[in-house]
């Protein structure tokens, strides 16, 4: 019998094998879980084949849906299957259906990469080459320049134990403060509005209760495209009846079905959700009863709406003062109101103050803290949650306490065994590390689960930032753009290749499970970590053999804070699928659901409404520069795209970044479309559609110059959390004569750039771009 040529490349299993099936056990091709004999259909196919499956859960988004990863014999991940968990209900998107490719796809490094000199081309080592040279030049830079010379930037895909020990390595075997993470470009902002107002950062409800609320308010969320697999809670919500709200400058495929679309300018967010507060307070709708009993700071919140009339703010947000009236009416009136939120009201200058506008009213209206009414936020990263709860973040350490209280330093300081004195102080966020590489007070830098490359804004300031270190190490499965810069790379696990913890949107704990051994010369980013601590004397910190270990460190850590996990084990999540924090015992069943008491986790109990006064932009418009450039996600590629720009399908279905402009402009489809900002200018194919407003463009940001949206973004900071302006700087637009070629991603030496990732690249509007309202055909 002749052998299928498809067995030795598990890429190629795609399908599976055809088995006559009894139609009364298992219904052939059913991926639903029906009683099969006593087996759920999905293993009794799996038995069949002689695969495994291994529940887990996506690597991508916040949503964290469930699956299988399916095993064959060999041991190697090759496919999908959907796991009916309670978040997803059997659905995936298309980067949770293609993750899989990631294991053992070619691109993998599987040897440490190194170079004295960046002008020097990489080589493979061993392993002890390249840790023996790491430290080296941490010992160097730290006894030149002081130990806060060097920092280290963690990730929010990171497993929860592995972000606790970023924190730790930094604080205890780096003695630096410089620590801090790319949660930094993610959900800061409504962190530091959470905790303003709540005293707690996460969301207040589960996704459930999207399916009992009467007014459904989603504000800067592409849900339909960043978080698909969260639709299927707003479609549970309108078949009962509920009412959706948009707040959106494009009008995307969520934004079309809703019955109020609100097509604000970026920017001025505060400035609306002022103004509906206004109208709330005018037309009586404020539950006086639950403020009174349950918020402080009334008054001061309700004097300052007064400042904000619809006819002011129509003004400034550049929609009608009906529309925002409507919005008030519409979320009071409702028994049952809820208001979630994502990036597109949190990548400001003032993020904070704009995620405060939103705990405003719903706090003003009393849809706090109940069966379908409350306020959440849409954590973007896997562990978007989890990443920034246990001491990666620069002001924080474990447990969600702050670095600057004695009490928290304390406590920390005799879990770790170090002296008080040993601990260093807060240190600054991922883009002000980036100035200070710049001004070389940083010299040398460790970057684990992170491509900032591609991620952070103004990308001339952060190339000159990196390139002025004297050492860079970068912890990756894959070559990435930031990687391709450094003097050391570590190769590490996928994260079907180790087991550990995440916190989504909901804050659930969820476990993912291995699911196959690492390719040979891979490490997990624990093992690397701990052995660096040890090569620079902390070993004994740092004895940890495997995940469950740190996690049981982790959670002591926690212990009676606000972000509790004491009473969350391995064993249990694998029991029921996840427990959502604070659950400070083994018996306790956990959270899910926030306030439901009336009290909030200030020590007064009392929700902490805060004053909001709107400003504009930090990027002024003027005669050269006045439009608005606003960025964000597509459905088909995930934050940097280091890992889904790799994937056949996902480049096949958005092989490249666009422009989306307003028809008033004159371009057509396809055309290209050169746009300008005060940091460069790039040209991208235009696509055309009246779903975005004349005065705004688009462009979605998940490649590297010269087609990077980061490259002309600016740098600017909300003042409190950090978080860099994303979505909106000052631009313009020109006609030009050639679109920008997206390049291939990098490759270590000797590698050939994997065939798929070069599909359809020279298309110049992807076959999947957003085709919305008054979308002219292609050219």
């Amino acid at each position: 019998m002749t052998a299928d040529p498809r067995a030795a490349d598990p890429r190629a299993a795609d399908t599976r094998a055809v088995v006559p099936l009894d139609p009364s056990l298992a219904p052939p091709g059913t991926r639903a879980f029906r009683d099969a004999g006593g087996i759920p259909a999905d293993q009794w196919h799996a038995d069949q084949n002689g695969e495994t499956l291994v529940p887990t859960h996506c690597c991508f988004c916040g949503v964290q849906c469930g699956m299988y990863l399916r095993v064959d014999r060999g041991g190697k991940v090759f496919g999908v299957e959907p796991r009916n968990h309670d978040i997803n209900r059997m659905r995936l998107c298309p980067k949770g259906i293609n993750a899989y490719q990631q294991v053992n796809h070619p691109d993998r490094l599987t040897a440490p990469l190194m170079r004295r000199s960046r002008d020097e081309d990489f080589r493979e080592v061993s392993w002890d080459e390249a840790l023996d040279f790491t430290v080296a030049e941490i010992k160097r830079i730290q006894q030149t320049h002081g130990n806060d010379a060097f920092g280290l930037l963690g990730g929010a895909s990171l497993f929860s134990e592995k972000t606790y020990l970023v924190g730790k390595f930094a604080r205890v075997a780096l003695k630096s403060r410089h620590v801090d993470y790319n949660g930094r470009l993610c959900m800061v902002s409504a962190a530091g509005a959470n905790k303003l107002a709540f005293g707690i950062d996460r969301a207040g409800n589960p996704f459930s209760d999207i399916l009992l609320t009467d007014c459904l308010l989603i504000a800067g969320s592409n849900v339909g495209e960043c978080f698909p697999v969260m639709t299927q809670y707003v479609w549970g919500a309108r078949d009962r009846g509920a009412s959706l709200i948009v707040i959106d400058p494009r009008e995307t495929a969520i934004a079309r079905t809703a019955d109020i679309h609100v097509a604000l300018k970026p920017g001025t967010d505060s400035a609306f959700f002022n103004a509906v507060l206004n109208v709330v307070i005018e037309e009586g709708l404020t539950d006086e009863t639950y403020l009174a009993a349950h918020a402080t700071g009334w008054a001061e919140v309700k004097a300052k709406a007064a400042e904000y009339p619809p006819s002011r703010s129509a003004e400034i947000c550049g929609v009608p003062a009906e529309q925002i009236v409507q919005v008030a009416r519409t979320f009071a009136r409702a028994p049952k109101a809820m208001a979630w939120h994502a990036r597109g009201i949190e990548h400001h200058s003032q993020g904070v103050e704009n995620c405060l506008t939103v705990i405003n009213l719903c706090a003003a209206t009393g849809h706090i803290g109940k069966p379908g009414a409350g306020y959440g936020t849409i954590t973007g990263q896997g562990n978007g949650q989890g990443g920034r709860e246990h001491g990666q973040k620069s002001d924080l350490l474990p447990g969600g306490r702050s670095i600057v209280n004695e009490e928290h330093r304390r406590q920390i300081c005799e879990i770790w065994g170090i002296e008080e004195s040993e601990l260093p102080p807060a240190g600054t966020s991922m883009m002000e590390m980036v100035w200070q590489m710049q001004r070389r007070e940083i010299r040398g830098l460790i970057g684990i689960c992170n491509n900032p490359f591609v991620s952070l804004p103004n990308y001339k300031v952060v190339k000159e930032g990196y390139d002025a270190t004297e050492f860079h190490a970068q912890f990756d499965f894959f070559l990435s753009e930031t990687a391709a810069n450094a003097h050391v790379v570590f190769p590490v696990t996928t994260w079907a290749e180790d087991e550990g913890v995440m916190a989504n949107a909901e804050a659930r704990v969820v476990k993912h499970n291995k699911a196959q051994d690492p390719p040979p010369g891979v490490r997990t980013d624990t093992w690397v970590m701990c052995e660096l601590a040890k090569r620079l004397g902390a070993g004994d910190k740092f004895a940890f053999t495997d995940s469950r270990e740190v996690f049981d460190e982790l959670r002591i850590a926690s212990a009676g804070t606000v972000n509790d996990y004491y009473g969350i084990t391995y064993e249990r999540l694998e029991e029921t699928g996840g427990i959502a924090w604070p659950c400070p015992s083994t018996d306790h069943p956990g959270t899910p659901r926030l306030f439901e008491d009336g009290r909030t986790y200030h020590p007064d109990g009392k929700i902490h409404m805060q004053v909001v006064e709107w400003h504009p932009p930090m990027d002024p418009y003027d005669d050269e520069h006045p439009m608005s450039l606003t960025t964000g996600r597509t459905v088909a590629h995930f934050l940097s795209g280091n890992q889904t720009r790799r994937l056949g399908a996902l480049v096949e279905q958005t092989p490249r970044p666009w422009a989306e402009i307003h028809p008033s402009h004159g371009f057509r489809n396809g055309e290209p479309v050169r746009v300008v900002t005060r940091r460069g200018s790039e040209v991208f194919p235009a696509l055309v559609t009246e779903a975005i407003r004349p005065d705004t463009v688009f462009i979605p940001y998940h490649w590297p110059v010269p087609t990077s949206a980061n490259a002309l973004t600016i740098d600017a900071l909300d003042p409190r959390s950090k978080i860099p302006e994303y979505k909106v700087c000052a631009c313009r637009i020109e006609h030009a004569e050639k679109i920008d070629e997206v390049p291939a991603p990098p490759v270590a030496p000797g590698h050939v750039a994997y065939p798929e990732t070069q599909v359809s690249r020279t298309d110049p509007l992807p076959p999947t771009s957003p085709q919305g309202r008054g979308t002219s055909e292609r050219s």
